[in-house]
């Protein structure tokens, strides 16, 4: 489970902060020239999807160090993957069923590792 949990995290860590890096230089995002399912909510909300490279650069790095802390087993890495997770539900497809797979799996993992 925890290595499951470690591969989508830096997956989904990784392609964020590529992503976030690659619009900011190319003015669009790795792959087709209009963005995923995820850029509709900020459309509605009259934002300019190909202006948030530093957010993507933020989860990403945020997604980076819960890797570097869930690997290292440090007591904030439960608290952070959770907040992680949960606050990357928006980035649909992929990212939102990572961060949905990473989330139930961190809450199994605590409900078991009680008992």
């Amino acid at each position: 489970m925890r290595w499951i949990i470690l591969l989508l995290s830096l997956f989904n860590g990784l392609f964020m902060l590529g992503d976030g890096i690659y619009v900011l230089c190319n003015g669009k995002y790795i792959g087709p020239e209009k963005p995923g399912p995820w850029a509709l909510l900020f459309y509605r909300l009259h934002i300019d999807v190909f202006r948030l490279g530093p957010l993507f650069i933020v989860y990403g790095l945020l997604w980076l160090l819960f890797v570097y802390s869930f690997g290292r087993k440090k007591s904030r890495a439960y608290p952070m993957g959770i907040v992680v997770a949960l606050s990357t539900l928006w980035y649909l497809p992929v990212g939102a069923l990572f961060s949905l797979i990473v989330l139930i799996l961190l809450l199994l993992l605590r409900k078991r590792s009680r008992i």
